[in-house]
């Protein structure tokens, strides 16, 4: 019989005992969400929707996206990513709102396309599953914290044949 342990578990039984980042070990868990009635100009080609904000050092444990049917049929059919943008702040390389990784999250999700009133899960579409306890930054694939919160968006990627107006709702739930 063999007994494993995780990345975490592994730094714990080190001596001198090493200590977890915050969020990885007795961080607290926190939720984000937001809501946008959107009209069929906000969901065209490259079109971003701002829908989380999160400090940059946080790990997050899901985004999901619950929305109405904001494409009516034909081809082609809605498609968006899910990434993380610069938030109101702007840092030595990146303007306030500024895009860093506009599909880390998610890429071309057709989660846009139908009803979606029990939630999609979106945060490991792209992602890694191993990838859990990284920081938003690294997620967006930054070298080194920016220090200022970040936000979560859906970029439209493919515009819909026929698009129809509709409500999005993104529930971003991490650790800090």
């Amino acid at each position: 019989m063999a007994t494993a342990k995780g990345v975490e578990i592994t730094n714990l039984d080190t001596t001198p005992r090493t200590l977890l980042e915050s969020a990885s070990g007795g961080g607290t868990v926190k939720v984000f969400m937001d809501t946008i009635a959107a009209a069929t100009t906000d969901i065209d080609d490259d079109d971003i929707i701002l829908l989380a904000e999160v400090p940059s050092n946080a790990k997050i444990l899901s985004i999901k996206i619950f929305n109405d049917d904001l494409d009516s049929g034909g081809s082609p059919a809605l498609a968006t990513d899910v990434g993380v943008y610069m938030g109101p702040i702007k840092n030595s390389s990146y303007a306030a709102n500024a895009v860093i990784d506009r599909d880390c999250y998610a890429t071309a999700s057709a989660v846009l396309q139908a009803d979606v009133l029990t939630g999609t899960e979106v945060a490991f579409e792209v992602r890694n599953v191993n990838a859990i306890a990284n920081f938003v930054w690294e997620d967006a694939g930054l070298s080194s914290d920016p220090g200022v919160p970040l936000r979560i968006a859906l970029t439209m990627e493919t515009v819909a044949a026929t698009a129809a107006a509709g409500d999005i709702t993104m529930q971003v739930t991490y650790s800090h």
